[in-house]
């Protein structure tokens, strides 16, 4: 690693170079070719693209500012560091913080200093995956931010606020990157189909497999090119110019899946994925699991649909379930795929295994049924506020008996209006440890109603 970062050595050159600038050569990898070279031509991130947005006026004013780019793999990080090099004229250094070190930052931060001491060009530091940074490595990046001796781009998976430090947070401007929906992958590779830089006409693909590429590549553009160059390459090998779904099938080597993530696959899959969980079928369920996030389906849908289900089909007969689905549905917000299938799986055996009760939804819409129908009578007055002027007058509170000062912590006392006082919403059952709760809520609701038997 010594002199990685010296003047003239392959990774600190002149603007629009480094691991940017191999995009002329014919050889490159598609997904850098195709690399977009202004803002213009980025694909998605609306928000940071629009007219006067602070990434616009960075760039197109020319600013010295810092940026930290948070977002998933694939969305364009990297591509924003290149660009405000190049549309900018500075010079572009990068640093892996898989592989650099406080002294590589170090030289780096240095040699942009000097640059500026000679009157030279101001220098883009690009810090990628800066999460893996230690305290340490953070804190060497803070003097050049801090006076300005690089325009300091980092760019993370994860969310800056668990694993950046304060003062680098304070010194940059959060940029937040969007995943990119299947048009926008779609649009990325159509315009590498046409795009002189890319395949340049010479091959078309069918829907079926354009499909199937988009799905694969889960909103990250820079495998759905890596996907269509091997799909262009498998076609070349049979001496054709047409990618159909049997050629980008074997250049991936994967099988279609057959889902439409807005048609009738989408709903029966997810439907008997739900099915599944609820009849207590684990493997049936991951089976499901296991199709949704192989055809792309979003994550966070499949996380929400199990925070729903731990409550409409568990409930308290394992309370653990929701803070279960809740966990996983925060691990996927977090972690983002494809890791996050790894907690998904786990909250899907959780919840299927699990007793299994739908006391809870039960008496949520049995108690809007009654509130719909007009059962809606004026709250007892014992209950009512008394903490303002003049509610004693009105018999707010009067007779109202403090739970915490009767036996058991339960007071014998009306609650409910007069119109729904012998309503019984929550019914549960025996299963799990609801059996317990239904036991306790029996006993409960005898002393509040002052049942004697």
């Amino acid at each position: 690693m010594d002199g990685l970062f010296e003047m003239g050595a392959a990774r600190v050159v002149d603007p629009g170079a480094g691991s940017l600038a191999g995009s002329a050569h014919a050889a490159a990898p598609l997904a850098v070719r195709m690399r977009p070279r202004t803002l213009d031509e980025l694909v998605g991130q609306e928000q940071l693209r629009a007219p006067g947005s602070p990434l616009r006026q960075l760039i197109e004013g020319g600013q010295s500012l810092s940026l930290l780019l948070w977002g998933p793999p694939g969305t364009g990080k990297t591509t924003i560091a290149g660009i405000l090099s190049q549309q900018t004229d500075r010079r572009f250094v990068e640093v892996s913080a898989v592989a650099a070190g406080v002294k590589e930052v170090r030289a780096a931060i240095d040699g942009a200093r000097q640059e500026l001491v000679r009157g030279g060009s101001e220098t883009v530091l690009f810090v990628d995956e800066v999460h893996r940074f230690s305290k340490a490595q953070q804190d060497a990046l803070l003097p050049g931010v801090e006076n300005r001796w690089v325009t300091l781009v980092a760019a993370t998976t994860e969310n800056p606020f668990f694993s950046v430090i304060s003062p680098l947070l304070s010194r940059s401007l959060l940029l937040r990157l969007e995943p990119l929906t299947d048009d926008h992958v779609r649009e990325v590779m159509t315009s590498a189909l046409a795009d002189e830089r890319g395949l340049a006409g010479g091959f078309t693909i069918t829907d079926e497999a354009m499909d199937h590429l988009v799905r694969l590549s889960g909103g990250d553009a820079r495998r759905s090119l890596t996907y269509l160059e091997a799909a262009a390459g498998a076609a070349t090998s049979k001496v054709s110019s047409a990618i159909d779904l049997e050629t980008a099938e074997t250049a991936v080597d994967q099988a279609a899946v057959r889902y439409d993530r807005q048609g009738d696959q989408h709903y029966d899959v997810t439907s008997a994925f739900i099915k599944s969980i609820r009849g207590s079928d684990a493997d049936a369920a991951l089976h499901y699991l296991a199709r949704m996030m192989e055809a792309g389906e979003d994550p966070r849908f499949i996380a929400r649909r199990l925070v729903i289900l731990a409550s409409e089909d568990i409930g308290l007969a394992d309370p653990t379930a929701l803070t279960t689905a809740m966990a996983a549905a925060q691990a996927v917000q977090l972690i983002g795929m494809p890791e996050a299938r790894l907690n998904l799986a786990q909250a899907t055996i959780a919840l299927a295994v699990a007793p299994k009760s739908n006391a809870v939804i039960m008496a949520i819409d049995a108690a809007t049924a009654d509130v719909r129908a007009g059962k809606i009578g004026p709250v007892p007055a014992h209950l009512r506020d008394a903490h303002y002027g003049g509610s004693k007058k009105l018999g707010h509170g009067q007779g109202y008996k403090y739970s915490h000062d009767e036996p058991f912590g339960v007071a014998e006392q009306q609650y409910a209006p007069d119109v729904v006082q012998d309503a019984r919403y929550y019914q549960p059952t025996s299963l799990g440890a609801e059996g317990a709760v239904k036991e306790r809520w029996e006993r409960i609701r005898k002393m509040v109603r002052g049942v004697t038997r």
